[in-house]
């Protein structure tokens, strides 16, 4: 079960009963069942960690959309600050990651949005999330214009191998997603 498309946070005490009832019945059904979500990580600490616990006893996994270091840049971009997000995603890196590394319970993305999402933005989250440590899988990704930003140009090429070039000072695992939108 992957929770995305639309982050879950508002939905969470459902999404959460939801997955305890469906892992009672796949360990009475004797059958792997894996639960995932993919988040801003704007939610309930609570229910964050809970999240991580049905994450990690599934062999699932929490993807956080680390949007911005800069809280005024969130604020700007999402209208609300970061620091919740920051705090959960620490909360369950520290909790929970090396519980189970070889198929890492948490990680984390960013997209590249040209003109605010830069090498500086980028080297701060990949240092934050160094801190809780260094093998914590990273995504950047590349933007495509849509929505209430169609003004702005895909991410270059350049910009995308400068940000994975800073993030790789700080992170082991680094890869850049959406290629092919890249220009």
């Amino acid at each position: 079960i992957c929770y995305f498309g639309g982050d879950p946070s508002p939905q969470m005490p459902h999404s959460l009963e939801v997955s305890r009832i469906a892992l009672e019945k796949a360990k009475v059904e004797k059958r792997i069942l894996r639960i995932c979500w993919e988040t801003n990580g704007y939610m309930n600490p609570t229910l964050a960690e809970k999240a991580a616990e049905y994450a990690l006893e599934s062999g699932g996994n929490i993807k956080f959309d680390l949007k911005t270091w800069s809280e005024e840049l969130n604020i700007a971009l999402c209208g609300v600050s970061n620091k919740p997000a920051l705090k959960n995603f620490r909360v369950i890196g520290e909790k929970f990651y090396k519980k189970r590394k070889e198929l890492p319970v948490l990680c984390a993305s960013t997209l590249l949005v040209p003109g605010y999402i830069d090498a500086e933005e980028v080297e701060n989250i990949a240092s934050f999330m160094s801190e809780i440590d260094p093998d914590i899988p990273y995504t950047l990704l590349a933007f495509y214009p849509s929505y209430v930003m169609s003004d702005l140009p895909t991410t270059s090429r350049e910009q995308a191998l400068e940000c994975q070039k800073v993030a790789e000072k700080h992170l082991k695992s680094v890869r850049m997603g959406n290629i092919h939108l890249l220009s």
